[in-house]
């Protein structure tokens, strides 16, 4: 292996993450693996073989890019669904090849009717309404013209969805807001039904929705960090666990990030560690350096604050994250040799950093932090 780290990811503990999902599912409704963000930074190349395996035959997206990459190695069964930017020839191309896309504006539906026929194939769409997110959808006022349009290009068109997204169902405090926005879709679903329309799927969940609103889960859930075992928030994980105290089957994370000692130097007492003079040597320290950096997704944030995983022992980072490279204080680790494992993110022996302690000390969400690795770091299935 070339690469200076890589990333394993849990082939077992992701078959136990569906199975929860599933659980809190009728056994009707429809699994959206979200792979957006490159998988949430576990690749798209890992996890879409690795939930096909699971049963999962359909694959939420952002952008056509990310339905490409998808598409090149999922089965010809699989659905594809791209959720945001799909515009000119990457629209055409999805139309072409039977890809869904979300249709929010009469823009897009145009757009869509317009490949439609050039291509002499109908477009496979799920109409996004604006129930209170404010980002895209259909506003309430565009509710005649989407009813005329869609009536005018029926050729055209197949509705696969009539969807929504909420503004934050992961906390509590908005929960009047999440009660608002299924009240305005029910009256979205109720109008589309009495003008004669009619949908394979209904959807709006997302992970927390998923878990904290079993009344959003309709005829598919769109789940995305759950599925890669971890909460949507501490506020969600707490809530659950408070519920259901004697619950066995838990999400569990599917990444670990891992490395080795490249280099390891004795350090007098009174000298500056790495650029700058942010760190300041009080005793004689042992210095192993570690060829990770904030290009590789560990924040520079995390100067000064971040640990890691050493021999089973936790170790702190000293001195500011360089691009390519971090250090580590190994006073704590004599035995610590050039070329030992180091473990950014996972287990190593009885000791465990997780995601989360991992962004919270450099003030990222889980999202922000997994999202954020380098696509070029090898992922690795672990059986």
């Amino acid at each position: 292996m070339f690469a200076t780290s890589y990333i394993e990811i849990d082939r077992k503990a992701y078959a136990r993450n569906l199975d929860f999902i599933r659980n809190l599912l009728s056994r009707e409704v429809v699994l959206c693996a979200v792979v957006k963000g490159n998988a949430y930074g576990h690749g798209i190349e890992a996890m879409v073989p690795m939930a096909e395996h699971s049963g999962v035959d359909y694959f939420g997206v952002f952008s056509a890019d990310e339905a490409l990459r998808v598409k090149n190695i999922c089965s010809p069964e699989a659905a594809i669904m791209i959720m945001g930017r799909v515009e000119g020839e990457q629209l055409d191309w999805a139309v072409g090849e039977g890809v869904e896309l979300f249709v929010y504006d009469k823009e897009r539906l145009e757009a869509a009717v317009q490949a439609a026929k050039k291509l002499d194939k109908k477009a496979k769409i799920h109409i996004e309404v604006e129930t209170g997110m404010n980002r895209t959808g259909f506003s309430a006022h565009e509710k005649t013209q989407l009813l005329e349009a869609l009536r005018m290009h029926a050729a055209q068109l197949e509705l696969y969805g009539l969807c929504t997204h909420f503004a934050g169902a992961e906390n509590l405090s908005n929960k009047p807001r999440i009660e608002d926005q299924l009240q305005a879709f029910a009256h979205w679903k109720e109008d589309l039904s009495k003008a004669g329309f009619s949908f394979r799927y209904i959807h709006a969940a997302c992970s927390a929705a998923t878990l904290r609103y079993p009344q959003s889960h309709f005829d598919m859930v769109r789940v995305g960090i759950l599925q890669y075992g971890l909460w949507p928030n501490v506020e969600t994980e707490v809530w659950y666990r408070s519920l259901n105290p004697n619950q066995m089957l838990l999400p569990k994370r599917l990444l670990s990030w891992k490395s080795s000692l490249m280099h390891i130097k004795q350090v007098d007492e009174g000298e500056y560690i790495g650029y700058g003079t942010s760190y300041y040597t009080v005793v004689p320290t042992r210095v192993g350096v570690i060829p990770v950096g904030y290009s590789h997704g560990f924040s520079r944030g995390l100067s000064n604050l971040g640990r890691i995983l050493v021999r089973g022992r936790r170790v702190s980072v000293i001195g500011l994250v360089n691009m390519n490279a971090l250090m580590v204080n190994l006073n704590d680790v004599p035995d610590a040799e050039k070329g030992d494992e180091v473990v950014l993110i996972g287990k190593q022996g009885d000791v465990d950093l997780s995601i989360g302690s991992f962004s919270d000390l450099s003030h990222q969400l889980n999202y922000e932090s997994i999202t954020r690795l380098d696509p070029a770091i090898p992922r690795i299935i672990k059986n």
